[in-house]
């Protein structure tokens, strides 16, 4: 287990149980009581934890872990929803991109595409996008236009929030949005943990002609805090194959395509 993701176990266990005693939490992670307090000092000197005697708590922002902590979970799930979603993009849209480690697969995903590395001149796909990470890795792409929204930068996420990033999507055109999400639910819809997210990514979902929600299996039936955008405004869903039917039955009786990748 690296070090990323022996933190993101850790963030994970604090956010279920809200406080960790070391000697237990060595046991659970096969590792030494010297580890866990030096990644306990590291995690909280981020303000990622309250570090107490023998152990640590939560800290406020657990429940909504930093992307960089978030890579390797269902990382295999995310990389083929990527794939799948990216080849939904037809040569020449525009698209519209919000953030997150599903969306970085995606963004990765059409940026190797065999069909759109062509020879001719000039971009083959627009990308619009909130996600400095995602522009960060599909600017250099010469068949990727990549438009950024401009906003505040959200350091959790790498994504840019506020009037100015929604002033920006308000003026745009968009054939599709492929929207990461934190959670989906039959009644509450498509949500995020945090509502200046959230709120963009409702206003990029507008200007869409169509909506992809892309989320693997841990997110549907879940709820959060800040809705993006209610189901009947979902074109298709992207999950991963351990989604049962259980799960996708409603999204798909409500008229959403269930793709599982």
């Amino acid at each position: 287990m690296s070090r990323y993701e022996r933190w993101n176990t850790l963030l994970e266990l604090l956010a279920e149980r809200g406080h960790l005693d070391v000697e237990e939490t060595a046991e659970h992670l096969g590792v030494s009581p010297a580890t866990v307090r030096r990644d306990f000092d590291e995690l909280a000197s981020q303000q990622l934890l309250t570090r107490t005697r023998g152990g640590a708590s939560a800290h406020s922002v657990t429940y909504d872990l930093p992307l960089r902590y978030k890579v390797a979970r269902h990382a295999p799930e995310k990389q083929r929803i990527g794939a799948a979603a990216a080849a939904m993009v037809p040569a020449g849209a525009t698209v519209g991109l919000n953030g997150g480690t599903t969306l970085t697969e995606v963004g990765r995903a059409l940026a190797t595409r065999p069909d759109l590395n062509t020879d001719q001149r000039g971009p083959v796909v627009t990308v619009v996008t909130n996600a400095l990470n995602i522009a960060n890795e599909l600017v250099l792409r010469p068949q990727i236009h990549v438009v950024t929204t401009g906003g505040s930068a959200r350091p959790q996420s790498y994504e840019l929030i506020g009037p100015i990033a929604a002033g920006m999507l308000e003026r745009v055109a968009l054939d599709l949005a492929i929207l990461g999400v934190d959670a989906l639910h039959l009644e509450h819809g498509a949500s995020a943990h945090n509502e200046g997210e959230a709120a963009v990514n409702q206003i990029m979902a507008s200007r869409a002609q169509q909506v992809v929600i892309v989320a693997d299996s841990s997110k549907l039936g879940r709820r959060a805090f800040a809705r993006i955008c209610p189901v009947n405004q979902i074109d298709i869903l992207v999950t991963d194959s351990a989604a049962t039917e259980e799960q996708t039955a409603p999204f798909a009786d409500a008229g959403v395509k269930v793709v599982r990748a």
